[in-house]
């Protein structure tokens, strides 16, 4: 509880700096206040409108759902009152007191630390709506009475400087209204037609009459009702806007009307770009729920499988049965039903991207493409499409690009066996990494897994088309040798002895020193055996678990005709066996910096120094 002085509280820490902002910050579209405070008092409705179903004793259960906006001209205020559930002297302390979500408090962090552009339009998306009012008012009154509990009303002031009161108040019947005085600076919100303007550009959809004085003024109610050819792409971008909180129209949408062996109305969406912060998994939300126009769930993930939680919307369906908690209509048969139906349409809408609206898949793919990809580790249902769906850049692909896995094997050369990848962080190094020398000699297209995700999923597709996924990592790739190196390499007793010098060199830090049958233009490069971990996924799993000593040992692979080694050869047969051990040093080292896993570089530029200077003085 915050503090208390008599009836007056002090809002939380994070509160205040949440309201300096607001009020100092926020006014690049100070109408977004109204869009909030009708999106409250909407969801307050949806809420008392489940309780009349539920339970028989709630307040003023006569009163009409509605919305009534009172304007004063020439007083210059303003008041927005619903007949919704209310609340009670708690909910107004912590509801009103304090920073309910933790992605509001990361909202907070980075607007402080100057990460995040200062955008009114944004504060729908973190709970914080109610408070966008500070942009036009100098002071807020809230007078409420809760549907349920002991029957009083209460009254909520603040002037949003750090502190709030909290008195009973005369109001009689269930619900709340709003009401303050407008800044001298926002007059225009004392005015009718500003106020049905905003209402019909933002709040248009709400399931709700909107009263401004007696006249009504939305009209729309729920669009997933009509059907789909009377329904105008204007409506949907606005309803779409509505139910997000983005000011952006939609990707694209579905709507559904399922009839049959199940029957549901769905209208879903799919965002231009992810949501701030969206692949925090708190972040995550679903879609809403509704049983015959009636509110059940504002985030029913149980509609929807995780890796498609980018999808906004409403499904609404008769068949789900509304004399149960909230809890146990989730796990019906019928909610299980409704998500096979949703996800098979929602695939096909993508599919449909993929091969006749290419723009629209890239985008979706750039935005959401990560948290779609995880499907494949939970969808098993599901696996063959969403594996079709893949899609990644390659060793022939511009950056831009994005190739699917049926592309790939329709241009593997014949001799080719396996599908071939290479996991890293960053895509311009993965492309200069030397472990791609070979392939590019012998034509073969390798898939660049710069996604984290990546490591983890690919893997556990294990084939695709009967070719088997193959890390271009490990040591055991053959893709037959390099004839035209094989005349200038070093053989017999030489290549042996600079072998040797390798295994000195590096000890027990590697598995093993070996010939390299694939390295064209670089000296050595490291690999892994059989049974090791990818590097890329050994280095994220390290990240995750710190305490984790686990780690594959490389293969050091040495080309045998490449000049440096045979220089060395040269070097080693003259004696200067220190300088040759320097260079075979600097080179295992070189192949560690390349990985990200060189630990002592100090070590290696000294080293470096060193055999420059011995180099220079010999001339």
């Amino acid at each position: 509880m915050p503090k208390k002085k008599n009836n007056t509280f002090e809002f939380k820490a994070e509160m205040k700096q949440l309201l300096h902002l607001i009020i100092n910050s926020l006014y690049t579209n100070p109408d977004v206040f109204l869009r909030e405070l009708v999106s409250n008092a909407s969801d307050a409705l949806n809420k008392v409108r489940y309780l009349q179903l539920t339970q028989k004793d709630i307040a003023s259960p006569e009163l009409p759902l509605q919305i009534k906006i009172e304007l004063d001209e020439e007083k210059n205020t303003f008041s927005i009152e619903d007949t919704g559930i209310g609340m009670s002297y708690e909910d107004l302390s912590t509801k009103l007191g304090t920073v309910a979500s933790s992605g509001t408090l990361e909202f907070i962090k980075q607007m402080k630390n100057g990460d995040k552009k200062i955008d009114g339009n944004m504060i729908g998306q973190f709970g914080v709506g109610f408070y966008s009012a500070f942009m036009v008012t100098d002071e807020i009154t809230v007078e409420t009475k809760a549907a349920e509990g002991d029957g009083k009303a209460w009254k909520w002031v603040s002037d949003g400087q750090g502190t709030y009161q909290i008195e009973e108040s005369s109001k009689e019947d269930r619900g709340t209204k709003i009401s303050f005085k407008l800044k001298d600076g926002h007059k225009e919100f004392s005015k009718s037609f500003s106020i049905k303007n905003i209402i019909r550009k933002y709040s248009n959809f709400v399931d709700y009459p909107i009263y401004l004085g007696e006249e009504q003024i939305n009209s729309k109610g729920a669009l997933w009702h009509k059907s789909k050819n009377d329904v105008t792409n204007e409506e949907l971008n606005e309803f779409y806007k509505f139910i997000s909180n983005d000011f952006e129209d939609p990707l694209d949408n579905l709507h559904l009307a399922m009839e049959g062996r199940i029957n549901f109305k769905a209208l879903l969406f799919v965002p231009q770009k992810a949501r701030p912060n969206f692949y925090r998994y708190e972040e995550l939300k679903s879609v809403q729920l509704y049983s015959n126009k009636v509110f059940v769930q504002e985030d029913c993930k149980e509609l929807l499988p995780e890796y498609l939680r980018f999808i906004e919307g409403v499904v609404d369906s008769e068949d789900l049965p509304l004399n149960v908690s909230r809890e146990v209509t989730q796990y019906t048969p019928i909610m299980n039903k409704i998500k096979d139906v949703l996800v098979g349409k929602i695939l096909g809408m993508i599919e449909y991207w993929a091969k006749e609206e290419h723009d629209k898949f890239k985008t979706f793919y750039k935005e959401f493409g990560s948290l779609f990809k995880s499907g494949l580790n939970s969808d098993f249902a599901n696996k063959e499409r969403l594996t079709e769906l893949l899609r990644f850049q390659t060793t022939k692909s511009d950056d831009d690009e994005l190739v699917s896995l049926a592309t790939y094997v329709e241009r593997m050369p014949d001799f080719q066996k396996e599908i071939y990848y290479l996991t890293g962080d960053n895509l311009k190094e993965m492309r200069r990494n030397p472990k791609l020398e070979f392939f590019a000699k012998k034509d073969v297209e390798v898939l660049l897994l710069s996604d984290p995700i990546d490591a983890f999923v690919v893997p556990g597709i294990f084939n695709y088309k009967e070719k088997p996924f193959k890390s271009i990592e490990k040591s055991d790739i053959d893709l037959g040798s390099d004839e035209d190196s094989q005349e200038d390499s070093l053989k017999g007793e030489e290549l042996n002895s600079i072998l040797d010098v390798f295994k000195k060199v590096v000890g027990d830090k590697v598995e093993d020193v070996v010939t390299s049958k694939r390295l064209v233009d670089s000296p050595v490069m490291l690999t892994i055996g059989k049974e090791g971990l990818d590097p890329h996924m050994e280095r994220m799993m390290k990240m995750m678990d710190q305490s984790n000593p686990f780690e594959s040992k490389r293969v050091l692979e040495v080309n045998a005709s490449h000049p440096l080694i045979t220089n060395l050869n040269k070097l080693n047969v003259d004696g200067k066996t220190e300088m040759v051990e320097a260079i075979a040093s600097q080179l295992y080292e070189s192949s560690l910096l390349l990985e990200g896993n060189l630990e002592s570089p100090g070590d290696f530029v000294n080293r470096l120094t060193q055999l420059l200077t011995q180099t220079t003085s010999q001339n």
